[in-house]
């Protein structure tokens, strides 16, 4: 009876110790860690979220950019973080990708945090050198089938976005392009502006200014229409790759253990920023798009996005790491 009894209490205490808990939080600067480097999407897309998101929650929002191992450097770093909430993570589909790619990860995508809310959304674009001798898509391709093995893409590492998203291309054309994997979206942008690679499937919002003031040419886009910001570039999909569609998509995570009522404030938080104009007008003129949801929501997303690559990987022949 007596152990019934603290049971009891235990059962109406626990709820409302956790309940204080976030009531009082957060009461010292949260940090977003950002798996890459500083200039690609995932770092911009953290960095207007961390500022609405400090104004709601009225404390600092850190933003903690550790690159490495196509993002797994990152997310090692919060899945083995004191889940308080005050260590959080701005992931992307590289979660998913990374989980298909490689045989021993050192965390579990889906066992290893708590998912808060998916934040924005962005397609890539196929952008070159003004130098390269082609000045549209088609000529792109007739080149690269001219000259098999001798141009080159660069991508933010092996198994990412900009990686992936340019094999499925090759794939369905049987073009020879050399892989050049760097560390993340903006050293390959430096190595693509520097005129050391001939092509770069990026992320739309880190090369955008660079289409704009002209030191890009962009070919095509991966949205399954045409962009506001860049109308007259056309999608791949309308340039002879029917059905052809790829977004990069980022969200924003705890690590798991997390309490709910923490992860709940912060859902409710970062909701209320991705629906505000401000915001949304932010990632509108960098080329994104905000996607607000419920943590379940979240979840559902990457492993549904986990089971798509698992199988463009083995359609690839990319060997596992």
């Amino acid at each position: 009876m007596r152990h019934l009894l603290k049971f009891a209490v235990l059962a109406v205490i626990a709820p409302l110790a956790t309940n204080a808990i976030a009531q009082d939080y957060p009461n010292r600067p949260v940090r977003m860690v950002v798996p890459f480097s500083p200039g690609g999407g995932s770092d911009i897309s953290a960095r207007i979220l961390a500022d609405g998101l400090g104004n709601a929650l009225g404390q600092t929002i850190v933003v903690d950019n550790r690159p490495g191992a196509g993002s797994i450097l990152g997310c090692d770093i919060v899945a083995k973080a004191n889940p308080d909430g005050y260590t959080t993570l701005l992931g992307n589909i590289s979660m998913a990708f990374n989980t298909a790619l490689y045989k021993k990860m050192p965390y579990d995508a889906l066992r290893d945090f708590a998912p808060i809310s998916l934040a924005t959304e962005q397609p890539n674009i196929l952008v070159t050198h003004p130098s390269l001798p082609a000045r549209s898509f088609k000529e792109f391709l007739a080149l690269a089938a001219e000259q098999p093995g001798k141009l080159t893409f660069g991508s933010a590492g092996h198994g990412s976005g900009t990686h992936l998203a340019m094999e499925m291309l090759l794939m369905s054309r049987k073009l020879d392009l050399v892989h050049v994997p760097y560390k993340g979206t903006g050293p390959t942008l430096t190595a693509l502006l520097g005129n050391q690679i001939s092509v770069f499937f990026s992320t739309y919002a880190s090369a955008l200014p660079h289409v704009k003031n002209g030191r890009l040419r962009a070919f095509a886009v991966t949205s399954a229409k045409r962009t506001v910001s860049l109308p007259e570039v056309p999608t791949v999909a309308e340039s002879g790759f029917p059905g052809y569609e790829y977004n990069t998509w980022y969200g924003f995570l705890a690590p798991a253990g997390t309490p709910r009522a923490i992860v709940d404030k912060l859902n409710k938080a970062a909701v209320s920023v991705l629906k505000s104009d401000t915001t949304r007008n932010r990632y509108v003129s960098q080329g994104m798009d905000t996607i607000p949801s419920t943590s379940a929501e979240y979840r559902a997303r990457l492993k549904s996005e986990i089971e798509k690559w698992t199988k463009v990987v083995r359609a690839a022949k990319i060997p596992r790491q």
